[in-house]
């Protein structure tokens, strides 16, 4: 899949609709990319204006990253970033309120369909890949690895107000209180997940703690010894000497997320490909323009420092085409996709 997606957009004329898609201190080194040349950095000096940018927490501290980066470039030119989760930065986006739309997942038909009633053309650029983390609270022993289908027991519908304590997964574990939590309607994380273990994007139990801030989410666990959460990849990071990471059984064994495992795709299906949608009206402003190409060009160090996992050197070669070329549309027809890879190639 990923080598097809790739091949299409190395050969697509500038007005193709075809898409792009991707196959920290205690992080290993980032991964080894062949060396490119490209074309000397424009000069931003003078450059003023306003880039308004929302959406997906989980890919904020990556933008977040650029905007710091791009600010020592530009200093006359203010970042607004914000985070209301990747659905809700894609209904701003969509009503022409931000220039760039941080995203967990694919834009959807209906997210297409509303930029499209507003005139909002949009060029979809992959940034990342993460590895969505199950976590637990440190002194937790029992629960070492969880299978697909136990995570589904434990998160589909069915399981609302009648999968309450551990024990009710494996009869083995304690009888202790089972307390959820994770990320909220409005996440791109909560699609992804509920695709990736229930089969369907949207549904899941819902007497849950939701939150669309990470950080809460890690500090509530780091809290409670009985409870289980699911974040990006980072936020673990962060807080992984105050939480404990699961291990996820997709049916090749039991695997941890890590930036190989993450990286080679051994670490399914919650690993994922995570993006910056920005519109062409934005893009032609030559601060945006300018953003968006230092966004790229230095995405392997943002990405690390980010704590993510960065994609291979081409391929943010081939999104700098996308933006001169000013390629628009997605080439996820159906929404969230389970079981890219950004090695496929």
């Amino acid at each position: 899949m990923l080598c097809l997606v790739l091949t299409a957009c190395a050969q697509a004329p500038p007005s193709s609709s075809a898409g792009l898609v991707p196959s920290p201190s205690s992080l290993p080194a980032p991964l080894q990319v062949s060396p490119t040349t490209l074309p000397e950095r424009p000069p931003y000096a003078g450059l003023r204006g306003t880039i308004v940018i929302d959406g997906s927490s989980t890919v904020f501290p990556i933008s977040e990253q650029a905007a710091l980066r791009f600010k020592e470039l530009a200093p006359d030119v203010q970042i607004q970033l914000g985070v209301s989760g990747t659905g809700g930065g894609f209904e701003k986006f969509c009503a022409g309120e931000t220039d760039i739309s941080d995203a967990s997942r694919p834009i959807n038909a209906e997210e297409i369909a509303a930029c499209a009633a507003n005139g909002i053309e949009f060029i979809e650029l992959p940034v990342a890949f993460d590895g969505l983390s199950v976590v637990v609270h440190p002194s937790n022993d029992w629960a070492q690895c969880l299978t697909v289908d136990e995570l589904r027991r434990m998160w589909e519908p069915a399981a609302e107000g009648s999968l309450l304590r551990w024990n009710q997964l494996r009869s083995d574990w304690p009888d202790r209180p089972l307390e959820l939590y994770g990320a909220g309607g409005d996440s791109g994380t909560y699609d992804y997940f509920t695709s990736a273990i229930l089969g369907e994007e949207g549904v899941s139990r819902m007497d849950y703690i939701a939150s669309e801030d990470d950080y809460l989410i890690a500090q509530d666990v780091s809290d409670n010894p009985n409870g289980l959460a699911f974040f990006g990849y980072a936020y673990y990071v962060e807080y992984g000497d105050q939480l404990r990471v699961v291990a996820v059984d997709g049916g090749a064994g039991c695997i941890t997320p890590a930036p190989g495992s993450i990286a080679d795709g051994s670490y399914q299906p919650l690993a994922r490909p995570m993006f910056i949608y920005v519109s062409t009206a934005a893009i032609a402003r030559q601060e945006v323009r300018a953003f968006v190409d230092e966004y790229l060009r230095n995405a392997t160090d943002l990405v690390v420092a980010a704590r993510y996992i960065p994609l291979p050197e081409r391929v943010y070669n081939l999104a700098l085409r996308r933006v001169e070329r000013t390629t628009t549309g997605t080439v996820f027809t159906s929404g969230t996709q389970v079981g890219l890879r950004s090695k496929s190639c």
